[in-house]
C-alpha cells in the first residue's frame, strides 16, 4: 500500500524528474492532480518518458490548466473552478503523487498543498536544491508541513555535492537525508535509473 508525496522548496528544481526516478523505482502509478502550464508538455508526459512505466500507470490529472502560474490563479484564468473534492486520492498502489512549486502554493484561494497533503495523510518526499539559498527554503518548508502534522519521510537533494548545506538541513530540520540526484549531462531513462540506485536505498521507501 506504498504512497509518497512529492513536493519541492521551490519550483523547477527537478522535482518531477525525482518523482520519475521513483516511479520507475517503485514500478508505482504516478499522479500529479494539477498541471498547470502545458507550453512544455505536461510533467506526466516527462514521467512516462524517464520512468518507463507503462502508459496505464501514468495517472490523467484531476485538472490540466493552460497557464505556467499558481493552481489557483491558472484555474481563475482559463476560468475553472477547483473542488478539492476532486483531489481525492486514487486507489491504485503503489502511488507516486507529485505537487506543483513548493507546499505553500495556493491550490484554491483558501487552500495550500500542504493543507491537502495534510487531507491526504501521506508521508512527504521533500526535493531541495544543493544551491545557495537551499537552506532557509528546506527549513520553511518542513516548518510548514510539520505545524500541519504532515509527517516527512525526508528530503531529496538534487544538484552538485554539499555537504555541509546538506548536513545543516537535515540536523536543523530533524529530516532524514534520503540522498541526491546529480544534474545529468544525458538525462534519459537509463541514466536517471542508475543515478536513484546509486544515490538512494531502496531500504528508505518501503512502508
Amino acid at each position: 500500500m506504498t504512497a509518497f508525496v512529492v513536493t519541492g522548496t521551490d519550483t523547477g528544481i527537478g522535482k518531477t524528474v525525482f518523482a520519475a526516478a521513483l516511479t520507475g523505482a517503485l514500478g508505482a502509478y504516478y499522479w500529479k492532480p494539477v498541471q498547470a502550464g502545458l507550453d512544455d508538455g505536461a510533467d506526466r508526459d516527462h514521467v512516462a518518458d524517464l520512468s518507463g512505466m507503462p502508459t496505464d500507470h501514468i495517472l490523467p490529472e484531476a485538472y490540466r490548466l493552460n497557464t505556467p502560474c499558481s493552481p489557483h490563479r491558472a484555474a481563475e484564468l482559463d476560468g475553472v473552478v477547483i473542488d478539492l473534492a476532486n483531489l481525492a486520492l486514487p486507489p491504485q498502489r503503489p502511488l507516486v503523487i507529485e505537487g506543483a512549486g513548493g507546499a505553500l502554493v495556493p491550490v484554491t484561494r483558501s487552500t495550500t498543498y500542504a493543507d491537502v497533503f495534510a487531507w491526504w495523510n501521506l508521508p512527504v518526499i521533500v526535493v531541495a536544491r544543493t544551491a545557495l539559498g537551499t537552506i532557509n527554503h528546506s527549513l520553511l518548508t518542513f516548518e510548514a508541513l510539520q505545524s500541519r502534522g504532515v509527517a516527512i519521510r525526508g528530503v531529496a537533494f538534487v544538484g552538485d555535492a554539499n555537504e555541509d548545506s546538506e548536513a545543516t538541513i537535515c540536523a536543523m530540520g530533524g529530516v532524514k537525508r534520503l540522498g541526491r540526484l546529480p544534474m545529468l549531462q544525458r538525462l534519459d531513462q537509463q541514466s536517471l535509473a542508475i543515478a536513484f540506485a546509486r544515490g538512494f536505498s531502496a531500504e528508505d521507501f518501503k512502508l
